[in-house]
């Protein structure tokens, strides 16, 4: 994609408008009272984060105006659906829907053939998952979306998979304008848990140094192969905040194993 393009659909990427608090509060109060003009003004207001989504497909080799277009539907049904009585920012909301939309759109335009059975099991498996999302502002595990529609977690599984655009591990998933969340971050290692580094080096003297907290956190995702959001859910903090403590944990290690 190129990435210095800056009229997309016909919009002037570099004059887009950043809404202010204040201002997405009082539009959406205008929205949930029906006024379309407050919503229009909401879509432009928050372009930007479309924006800052279909820069993560710039590998795809997709025209970056399809991409846009449908990254604006998905921010329209983020718009739509969100519940601003729950304690959660529209762009936490919003980014996971918007891409999830554009990975449909590019899952339908995909080469690779893929049955029509595994793609109904794929299909029904996505839409659960957002219905569940948009009723309880929070991801399914496996076993609650086969709940939902009564097929098989290994068959969801193997359905999603089938389906799959490939994905970069470096692929930030989550910024909340601190340190980035990668697809790395998400991946716990349990088969090469004996050959990391940290259980190679003489880890005891350098832990000592770590506060309670980070030295219960490096346990969790080293000695335990937990997934950040499993830690972050353990410890009871975000896992923007489990991500920035175990980076500061193992930097100080480092200084005193080296």
């Amino acid at each position: 994609m190129a990435q210095g393009k800056v009229e997309i659909c016909g919009v002037n990427t570099a004059k887009l408008p950043v809404l202010k608090e204040e201002e997405r509060d009082a539009l959406f109060a205008r929205i949930k009272a029906g006024d379309e003009k407050a919503k229009e003004e909401y879509i432009k207001g928050n372009l930007r984060l479309v924006l800052s989504v279909i820069k993560r497909f710039g590998a795809s080799g997709e025209n970056p105006d399809d991409l846009f277009q449908i990254g604006c539907i998905g921010l329209i049904k983020a718009i739509n659906n969100f519940n601003t009585e729950l304690d959660v920012k529209f762009s936490t909301y919003a980014v996971p829907m918007i891409i999830g939309e554009i990975r449909r759109y590019m899952r339908d335009n995909n080469s690779i053939r893929v049955s029509r059975s595994l793609r109904d099991t794929a299909y029904k498996a996505i839409y659960a998952k957002e219905n569940y999302v948009k009723r309880n502002m929070k991801e399914p595990t496996v076993q609650e979306i086969a709940e939902e529609i009564g097929i098989s977690k290994e068959d969801i599984v193997f359905a999603l998979d089938a389906i799959q655009v490939p994905m970069s591990l470096q692929e930030p998933v989550y910024n909340d304008g601190g340190d980035a969340l990668y697809v790395m971050d998400q991946i716990s290692d349990t088969k090469n848990k004996e050959e990391r580094w940290v259980e190679n080096l003489s880890l005891q003297a350098a832990m000592e140094h770590l506060s309670d907290r980070e030295r219960h956190i490096i346990t969790l995702r080293f000695f335990e192969g937990k997934t950040q959001m499993e830690v972050a859910e353990e410890v009871k903090i975000s896992q923007a905040q489990v991500s920035r403590l175990e980076k500061n944990a193992l930097r100080l290690m480092r200084q005193y194993l080296t």
